[in-house]
């Protein structure tokens, strides 16, 4: 594509050359030979077109165009090729004006081929990924932004935005996408996959077609809204005719592969295993195989518009084929076992599923017959034939079914409605005295719902039912009430003596007899033929409710009751005073008697709150006996039980405030002081031991003694007993103590309690023995000691060392602790530790004084052997 320079020497000025003739002839010449070129150059890319038909083609097109014309465009803007036209131009040539033409058209070309082979390159990378991605996902994901990316070709270009440009590669783009998903959807190896991941391919590929649809749609849309003058208003039906078709297509095989996949999950092999004719599961599954073999050896490419009705006559075929055969195979399999419809009962059920598989396989004959090409075929009389025979077996089915049903309905249902309302699932003949009441069942036979639905639906399937049966049926609505009623009837009688205590369901047995009375007829005499159900309903619910009512109100009092004994039994009986002053704490007796006063305090409440008991208990006794009385025969019973539960409370009373005082005892928290004195030459505690240890067990006593405050009630009332004069001036109050004091708990932890006391009593015993070997400074003879010294008259430094020791004692005793705890007791050594203080300070003053006395008596006897001498 090289231009043919001029031979010619061309220096000089233009407007000289211009006026040699001989120049302007060579130079004539040679652009000639340029307008001949670019001439031919011209015409053969304007006819040349894209090689195959995939987008690419277009871009390599333009691109080639735009190399060759660029190639050209360059030489004529050459400095030589230039001054040659100027000097043509100067000449006046004629020849100069066709020759600028041509060049002309060829800027023009250049130019369209450079901006569409600029613009079209940025379509590369996606029709790339079109024609090279290694799935339909690829595709999907591409399509998009190809699309977006053709909009923006189609507004920013010169001169690609022309509908004889777009349209055509719009077209190589929807054949690309067509020929991609044939490439996946290829029938030769789909059917020779799992059929999972066959449906997913075809279910992929046809989301891609339809997705090249909508995405162009959209960006129609966005072409206008971006305020682009030229729309894009192509031919629709010419651009997606063939996509369209593909898509019909895919949703055929998808649908092949459905019903492919549904069947052999119903016919499982864990199913082969189970089924009573395993042979004819295997049977179905090769019928299944042969159904859908055809598919894989087609003579005609199914995605083609040209093979539209072979496609249309292999996939009726396939659906005939499946509905006779699968349908005879389901109903020989599911015979003794019919898949149901929701809600449907059995025999009824069973007569709905062979129905509506006759319906499909009459449905499919139907379509035969209009189809006369497929009925006169082979395999169309095979299928009739099918037909024929499964229709009669259904029909002696169904027919089977509704006999068996009529006969059995017949026969069963007035037995069914002679039962009574109620079945007793327990009783006893002797009066209630325990729990354990009556109890009772509804007694409506499943059978009978189950012959009313059974009724409704023969009927709905045009078959006639028993007279018996349809009058049971148009009385649904009141059985279902009565049935209804009842079950709500019975829920609160159960719930009621479930409520009800042992003590509760004596005292309220005659209650429970009379509601035994108004309920025997449901088990005795009321059959649900009986007419008078809705009466006993009413009088059962009426008398349920009466017992309710007097049951939660025995309840309440009952509750004040327990409160009443939960507020005695928590009573503390062992209250302690406060130390004084922080660190002193009272001593044993005023500890005692502390005790004792707030017990008394205390006693007073608790005879107060005992005595509202009987009010509680004749308020019962109101209620249930109608009598204020406090001695009904009806509630001796009651009484009784109560009383049992004052014992168990005051029992536990004694016993809690015994432990609690045991603890308080093991506590290491000092709550008494004693102290260590010095007494009669023996170290002791004051008060001793034998005295504390009698206070505790007094305390103890008179713990116990409280439950005497509580009298007991006379014999099958809630009175309390009045003091009985068994001899003269002896009076006997009958009271709780008597039992309670004999209770083994008691006795075990009131022993339990003086045995901790000895021991803290016996370990403060033994800090005191400490103290004992300060027993020479009380023990010893000071008189005798002290004439034996006398008489020995010792030297001076046996003084000092008497003196010294009284003295080291003196000084010990007070760096002694002055407190020792005992869990509950303080010791106070205060008391010891002055008196052997104080006896070591008189043997200091008993030794000085006979010292002195010595002294003095030397001194003098000194003087007077000085006076002799």
């Amino acid at each position: 594509l090289k231009l043919e320079m001029p031979t010619v020497n061309l220096d000089g000025e233009v407007t000289v050359l211009a006026t040699v003739p001989g120049v302007v002839q060579s130079l004539k010449r040679c652009a000639v030979t340029w307008q001949k070129l670019i001439s031919r150059v011209l015409e053969e890319q304007i006819k040349n077109v894209p090689q195959g038909n995939s987008p690419l083609a277009e871009i390599y097109l333009w691109r080639e165009k735009n190399a060759i014309l660029s190639t050209l465009t360059e030489q004529i803007q050459l400095p030589e090729v230039q001054k040659v036209l100027e000097i043509l131009r100067e000449a006046e040539s004629e020849f100069t004006g066709e020759l600028q033409i041509v060049l002309r058209d060829l800027k023009k070309h250049q130019m369209q081929a450079q901006d569409s082979a600029k613009f079209l390159s940025t379509l590369e990378r996606h029709l790339k990924n079109l024609s090279t991605g290694t799935g339909v996902d690829v595709i999907s994901s591409t399509i998009p932004s190809l699309l977006d990316a053709l909009r923006l070709v189609w507004i920013m270009s010169q001169h690609y935005n022309k509908e004889e440009l777009m349209v055509p590669l719009l077209e190589r783009i929807s054949w690309e996408i067509s020929a991609r998903v044939r490439k996946v959807v290829d029938l030769q190896t789909l059917f020779k996959q799992d059929i999972t991941a066959a449906k997913k391919k075809i279910k992929e590929a046809k989301n891609t077609l339809e997705q090249w649809k909508k995405c162009y749609f959209t960006t129609c849309i966005q072409v206008e809204e971006s305020g682009s003058k030229r729309y894009w208003k192509f031919d629709v039906k010419h651009l997606f005719e063939k996509t369209d078709y593909m898509v019909l297509i895919c949703q055929d095989l998808y649908d092949i592969f459905q019903i492919t996949e549904e069947l052999h999950n119903v016919f499982i092999p864990e199913l082969i295993t189970v089924s009573e004719n395993p042979k004819g599961v295997d049977e179905l599954q090769r019928e299944v195989n042969i159904v859908i073999s055809p598919m894989e050896d087609l003579s005609f490419d199914p995605f083609s518009m040209e093979s539209a009705r072979d496609w249309a006559f292999v996939m009726e075929e396939f659906r005939e084929d499946v509905t006779v055969k699968i349908v005879k195979q389901i109903f020989v399999q599911n015979l003794k076992d019919p898949p149901l419809y929701k809600n449907h009962p059995p025999v009824a059920g069973a007569i709905s599923w062979s129905r509506s598989l006759s319906h499909r396989i009459k449905h499919t004959i139907t379509r035969f017959q209009e189809e006369e090409e497929l009925l006169a075929s082979e395999r169309g009389m095979e299928v009739k034939q099918i037909y024929l025979q499964v229709a009669e077996k259904m029909k002696e089915y169904e027919d089977k079914k509704y006999h068996e049903w009529r006969e059995r309905t017949e026969h069963m249902l007035p037995f069914l409605l002679k039962d009574t309302l109620l079945t007793v699932i327990s009783a006893t003949e002797e009066p209630v005295t325990t729990k354990k009441s009556v109890c009772y069942t509804m007694n409506f036979s499943p059978e009978i719902q189950e012959i009313i639905i059974e009724t409704k639906y023969m009927e709905q399937l045009g078959l006639p039912v028993p007279e018996m049966a349809r009058y049971v049926t148009l009385q649904e609505d009141k059985y279902l009430r009565y049935t209804s009623k009842l079950k709500v009837m019975l829920d609160r009688y159960h719930k009621l003596m479930e409520m009800m205590s042992e003590a509760e369901t004596k005292l309220l047995d005659h209650y429970i007899q009379e509601l035994s009375r108004i309920l025997k007829p449901g088990h005795k005499r009321l059959t649900w033929k009986s007419v008078g159900i809705g009466e006993f309903i009413v009088q059962c619910t009426q008398t349920i409710g009466k017992l309710e009512l007097l049951v939660h109100q025995i309840h309440n009092i009952s509750e004040d009751l327990s409160s009443k004994l939960r507020s005695i039994e928590s009573t503390n009986l062992f209250k302690f005073p406060r130390s004084k002053n922080g660190d002193k704490h009272p001593g044993a007796k005023e500890f005692f008697d502390y005790i004792k006063c707030e017990r008394a305090k205390e006693v007073e409440q608790l005879v107060r709150k005992y005595s509202a008991i009987p009010q509680l208990l004749i308020e019962v006794e109101r209620r249930v006996a109608c009598t204020n009385s406090g001695k009904s025969p009806k509630l001796a019973s009651y009484y009784a039980y109560w009383e049992n539960r004052i014992y168990q409370v005051l029992t536990q009373l004694i016993v809690k405030n015994l432990q609690a005082f045991d603890a308080t005892v093991l506590s290491n928290v000092p709550l008494l002081q004693v102290e260590a004195v010095l007494s009669a030459s023996e170290i002791t505690l004051q008060p001793n031991a034998s005295e504390i240890e009698k206070m505790t067990v007094q305390s103890i006593q008179d713990c116990v003694e409280v439950t005497k405050h509580f009298i007991r009630w006379m014999h099958g009332t809630c009175i309390e007993c009045p003091p009985q004069h068994v001899r003269p001036n002896e009076v006997v109050t009958f009271s709780f103590y008597s039992d309670v004091s004999q209770s083994p708990l008691i006795i075990e932890q009131a022993v339990l309690v003086t045995q901790n006391v000895q021991k803290v009593l016996a370990s403060l015993s033994k800090c005191l023995n400490q103290w004992k070997r300060y027993d020479l400074l009380w023990k010893s003879d000071r008189g005798t000691v002290l004439d034996r010294l006398a008489a020995e008259k010792p030297a001076c430094v046996i003084f000092d060392e008497n003196l010294q020791f009284y003295m080291k004692v003196a000084q010990e005793v007070t760096q002694q602790p002055l407190i020792k705890d005992e869990q509950f007791i303080r010791l106070q050594l205060a008391p010891l530790a002055f008196a052997v203080q104080e006896n070591a300070k008189s043997w200091v003053m008993s030794l000085g004084k006979l010292l002195n006395k010595l002294a003095r008596e030397e001194f003098f006897s000194l003087q007077d052997e000085i006076q002799v001498g």
